[in-house]
């Protein structure tokens, strides 16, 4: 399964949509994702992947990650994959 498909199915699951529903041009407001669905996510993310995601989520605008779309949260998450290995 592609990092693509991964990250689409934790997103899918946190907004309690069918990973049908979530399209990389989606917003994690389109699919109804607050701040702590924002957090349980990103936490979600790093132990599917083993990473860490630069993210703060008491300041989101000064984070490095960019979540504005879920194909910039792919984008991000592929580029810490391949740093890491």
């Amino acid at each position: 399964m592609s990092i693509k498909d991964r990250v689409i199915g934790i997103i899918a699951e946190q907004a309690v949509l069918e990973t049908t529903d979530v399209t990389v041009d989606s917003t994690l407001e389109d699919l109804g994702i607050d701040s702590l669905g924002l957090v349980e996510s990103i936490f979600a993310i790093e132990e599917e992947f083993d990473i860490s995601i630069p993210f703060n989520a008491n300041a989101p605008q000064e984070s490095d990650f960019d979540i504005s779309t879920v194909s910039s949260i792919i984008k991000g998450i592929e580029k810490l994959v391949k740093e890491q290995s």
